[in-house]
């Protein structure tokens, strides 16, 4: 992880161990040197198990639906975008009508397609050469995928039953690839602070500029809303840990974020608010009421 802090996913007592040598993963890319760089980082990897290497799109679909026939689907593809014939990002929209499309992670020395990889749901985007620390990440990504599949089966921990109170840390350490004047740049998702739609495209403002991605605000917020996102407007998703102020004036209700005053509609103005004096309440002590005589934040924030 990018943060440095334990995974309490991947760090608990009862999932520590099942995760060494777990992950079986498909590798492609039509140039030689570079998929034998790739395999052996991937099988540096203490927590995968099994590596398959291919050329080309085709061989990968092979091995994939061998998998499945054999009843071991495997857990993610690392994928080059550039290749002859069905390049990187044919194949990840065949494999996203799949039944249960495998996460994919492009590998690639191009820039370029990183929006339209975006738009593919791809689980992460690494850039050659790639890093041993950097692909490190993306295979945390990977288990948190096959963990999350299998959740439903799985009871859980009192403390991970609990609501998450920030972000998500492997969710904040998303990478999100926004145009900027025909130039890509990549911004952590932690870093976006509010979100404006633009016809088809969503703008992600962060602390120090903005950039498009293609994209429809209602899919962000379905995407964002477990990272502490909320739509305000029809035409405004904002990030909770950023909001400044909240204001009433003249009947009209809008926050502040960062200098940047964004109206909050009507049908979104009572969600907003019990979002965020949730937050802004101390919990009180398990099997004791909060202390009579205690005023509420004057922060403009009350019901």
């Amino acid at each position: 992880m990018t943060s440095g802090l334990p995974c309490p996913v991947c760090e608990g007592p009862d999932r520590r161990g099942s995760l060494e040598r777990s992950l079986r993963v498909l590798a492609v890319d039509d140039e030689a040197p570079a998929l034998e760089d790739l395999v052996y980082l991937l099988r540096s990897d203490p927590r995968i198990a099994h590596v398959e290497a291919v050329t080309d799109a085709t061989k990968a679909l092979r091995v994939l639906h061998r998998a499945m026939d054999a009843g071991q689907p495997l857990d993610a593809v690392f994928l080059d975008i550039r290749m002859p014939g069905l390049d990187g990002l044919d194949l990840a929209r065949v494999l996203s009508r799949f039944a249960q499309p495998p996460p994919v992670v492009f590998v690639t020395a191009h820039q370029q397609p990183a929006v339209e990889a975006f738009e593919l749901k791809a689980l992460d985007y690494l850039l050659k050469p790639v890093r041993q620390e950097r692909l490190a990440e993306s295979v945390h990504r990977i288990v948190h995928e096959v963990w999350d599949s299998k959740a439903p089966a799985e009871p859980l921990s009192a403390a991970a039953a609990q609501p998450a109170a920030t972000t998500p840390p492997e969710m904040g350490d998303e990478v999100i690839p926004v145009e900027l004047g025909g130039v890509t740049r990549f911004i952590r998702l932690a870093d976006i602070r509010y979100v404006e739609a633009h016809g088809d495209y969503a703008r992600l403002h962060t602390a120090t500029g903005s950039g498009l991605v293609r994209a429809a605000l209602n899919g962000l917020e379905e995407r964002w809303r477990s990272a502490g996102f909320v739509r305000i407007h029809r035409s405004h998703l904002v990030s909770l840990g950023h909001i400044d102020e909240l204001r009433l004036e003249d009947g009209h209700l809008s926050v502040t974020i960062g200098g940047a005053v964004l109206p909050v509609s009507r049908r979104h103005a009572r969600h907003l608010r019990q979002l965020l004096v949730r937050r802004a309440r101390p919990a009180p002590v398990s099997g004791q009421a909060a202390p009579a005589g205690v005023a509420q934040p004057r922060n403009g924030l009350g019901s």
